[in-house]
C-alpha cells in the first residue's frame, strides 16, 4: 500500500501527540510521514517532535488549525495528505481500510474519512463509547479488546479528521482557508471547496476506525465565528450543505453520490440561511471577516 502524509496540528498536548503517534506506529500496515505543526510547544513538544526524527514545521504562537495545515504541506513527500487530530488513537486496520478503498477508485477525485469513537459527544456518523477521556484513564487494551464489535455501516459524506485526500485535489482547492483561523468551521468549508471543484465520491469507512478524547483544545482559544462565515461564504448553513448535499451520516448509497437535493426544499433552506445571515449582520453581532 502507499503510505500517506499524516498531518497533525499540535498545541502544548505533548501527552496525547506522544500518545498519538505511538498509535501511528504500532497499527499502521506501512511506514507513513508522520508531520507535525507545534504551536508555541511550550509544554516540551517542539524538543520531543525533534528527538523523534518527525518532520515538523513550527510557529512561536499559535496560528491556529487552517495555516498550520498549509504550513505543513510544504513537508508533504507522497501522494496522499491525512489529517488527524493530535488527541486522536489510530487503532489496528486503520489504513488499510482506507488505501485498500482507494485503490478500488478509479481516480484520485475522492475523499475519505475515518469511523470515529469518542467517549461522551454525539454526532452524525460517530461512535458514542467511552474509553476514557484523557491519557491517565484510558482503557487501552478494553478499546484493542471490543472496537471491532461496536457496529456501524459505511457511511455519506466525508468530513470529519482523520480524513484522506489525494494531494493533487488538496493543492486544486488551495488547501485550508486561512480566513477561519482558528479553524472553526474550516472542516466543512473544506469539504465544500471539494465539491465546488467536482469531488463528489465522499464516503466514510466503517473499517477504518479511530479513538477520540475529545481533549477540547479548542476551549482555549479565542474562537472565529465559523458557523456564520461558513454561511455568508457559501450563502447556506453548514447543516444545510451536509444534509442536502453530502448526505453525511447517512449509510453510504451511490446513487446520492450525484444527487444533491433540488427543487422546493433547497430552495427554503437556502433563503433561511440567508436570512438568517442577514439577521445577524443586522443585529451587529456577526461581521464579515475583511
Amino acid at each position: 500500500m502507499k503510505p500517506f502524509s499524516i498531518f497533525i496540528p499540535s498545541w502544548n498536548n505533548l501527552g496525547f501527540l506522544q500518545l498519538c503517534v505511538e498509535s501511528i506506529r504500532r497499527h499502521s500496515a506501512c511506514q507513513h510521514q508522520i508531520i507535525v505543526h507545534v504551536n508555541e510547544g511550550t509544554d516540551g513538544t517542539l524538543e520531543w517532535v525533534r528527538s523523534e526524527g518527525l518532520d515538523y514545521t513550527y510557529t512561536e504562537r499559535n496560528v491556529g488549525v487552517c495555516l498550520s495545515m498549509n504550513m505543513m504541506r510544504t513537508k508533504v513527500q507522497t501522494d496522499y495528505i491525512c489529517f488527524l487530530n493530535d488527541d486522536m488513537y489510530v487503532l489496528p486496520g486503520w489504513d488499510t481500510a482506507l488505501a485498500d478503498e482507494i485503490d478500488r477508485l478509479p481516480d484520485n477525485r475522492f475523499f475519505l474519512s475515518a469511523t470515529t469513537i469518542q467517549p461522551h459527544t454525539p454526532a452524525d456518523s460517530i461512535i458514542v463509547a467511552d474509553y476514557g477521556d484523557s491519557v491517565e484513564n484510558f482503557q487501552e487494551q478494553k478499546l484493542l479488546a471490543e472496537y471491532r464489535q461496536l457496529s456501524i455501516s459505511d457511511w455519506m459524506g466525508a468530513t470529519m479528521p482523520p480524513n484522506v485526500v489525494h494531494r493533487d485535489i488538496w493543492d486544486l482547492v488551495g488547501g485550508y482557508s486561512v480566513e477561519l483561523t482558528p479553524g472553526m468551521y474550516s472542516d466543512p468549508d473544506f469539504t465544500a471547496k471539494l465539491w465546488l471543484c467536482g469531488i463528489r465520491y465522499m464516503k466514510g469507512l466503517s473499517a477504518s476506525r479511530v479513538y477520540h478524547f475529545e481533549s477540547k483544545s479548542t476551549g482555549k482559544v479565542k474562537k472565529n465565528c465559523g458557523q456564520m462565515q461558513f454561511l455568508m461564504k457559501w450563502g447556506l448553513t453548514s447543516s444545510t450543505f451536509r444534509r442536502l448535499y453530502t448526505y453525511r451520516g447517512r449509510d453510504f448509497e451511490p446513487q446520492l453520490i450525484d444527487s444533491p437535493a433540488t427543487g422546493s426544499r433547497l430552495r427554503w433552506h437556502v433563503l433561511r440561511g440567508r436570512l438568517k445571515a442577514l439577521w445577524y449582520v443586522v443585529r451587529g453581532t456577526f461581521r464579515p471577516v475583511l
